[in-house]
């Protein structure tokens, strides 16, 4: 004989609460179908169009996705070989190369180094590389390169600008401000050109150029400065006199300073005088060529008289005392 076991009847709240949770969820469907609709109500495209909209967009994200598998595969640049290998048939490869700001430079240079891009597709010239290069050279303080379509390259270079010599043990240098070496030069190139001398002149170039700015009235009349000892300068005139000046950037302005003034009411350059210290402070020294061989002439006939002078007196005295034994 078979028995049915029936189990506990669910307690009245629990089944309450499952009727509240599936009735909350009812509505929330409802209400986000309604919103749903009504967005959709507001486009103005029919359920085909919308369908072949959600289509493309599809496609666009599965192409994306294709191209950084491609990328990532290295398809990408031997498509992007065979694009420039259509441009370069196409006209658009370097023919001509177009230079300008160049002043002081040898263009050759210019050319040697772009033209090897010759007969290259525009889109693969390097146009970093290209300009890094270009600033390889002493003569170019910046550069720009451009592409000119279809077949120009364009180079526009900023120059340095020449400011002195710099005098080395078996050459001369041309140099800018910044002590930037340029080119070699001949002394007769040199000519009129201030030239700087000493071990590291050359880095010292700005703080010179910052000196002579302090006594303008002076400064074309500099035609050498050396450095000495790493530490001062000596600054020789066109009149080829020396003006020796003290250590230290304030110092040595003052001493300019003060020695154009001496010069403006004295008119010591073009004078006797052949060199100039004033390294001491608040006095100057004064160097005159032959001055010593003058003085010793002098004193040597000084003497000499005095000694003339003295056999002189010596010989009346003994004369003098004859006649008395006499």
């Amino acid at each position: 004989m078979s028995q049915t076991i029936r189990r506990k009847a669910p307690p009245l709240r629990k089944v309450a609460a499952r009727e509240g949770k599936a009735r909350k969820v009812n509505a929330a469907r409802e209400k986000t179908g309604s919103a749903l609709d009504a967005a959709l109500a507001w486009i103005p495209l029919s359920e085909e169009q919308l369908h072949r909209v959600f289509l493309a967009l599809i496609l666009v994200v599965a192409l994306a996705l294709a191209w950084m598998v491609a990328a990532m595969a290295g398809l990408q640049g031997i498509a992007t070989s065979q694009f420039a290998s259509i441009a370069g048939q196409g006209g658009f490869a370097v023919r001509r190369v177009d230079v300008r700001g160049v002043a002081h430079l040898n263009e050759l240079k210019v050319y040697e180094m772009v033209l090897a891009e010759k007969d290259q597709a525009m889109p693969l010239v390097d146009i970093g590389r290209l300009r890094q290069d270009l600033l390889g050279l002493s003569w170019v303080q910046d550069a720009r390169v451009s592409r000119q379509l279809p077949d120009t390259l364009v180079v526009d270079i900023v120059e340095r600008q020449p400011y002195a010599v710099l005098k080395k043990p078996d050459r001369l240098v041309l140099i800018d401000a910044a002590g930037h070496e340029l080119e070699a030069v001949s002394p007769a190139r040199a000519k009129g050109k201030l030239v700087v001398s000493g071990p590291g002149a050359g880095q010292q170039v700005e703080a010179l150029i910052a000196l002579l700015d302090a006594a303008p009235a002076l400064k074309p009349q500099v035609q050498e400065a050396e450095w000495v000892g790493n530490r001062r300068w000596n600054l020789e005139f066109g009149t080829g006199q020396v003006l020796a000046l003290p250590e230290g950037d304030k110092q040595a302005a003052n001493a300019l300073m003060a020695f154009a003034r001496l010069d403006g009411v004295n008119r010591l350059l073009g004078g006797r005088v052949a060199a100039f210290d004033m390294r001491a402070p608040d006095r100057i020294y004064f160097r005159v060529p032959g001055r010593t061989e003058d003085e010793a002439k002098a004193a040597a006939a000084a003497a000499a008289a005095k000694a003339a002078a003295k056999a002189d007196a010596k010989a009346a005295s003994s004369t003098a005392a004859g006649e008395e034994h006499t």
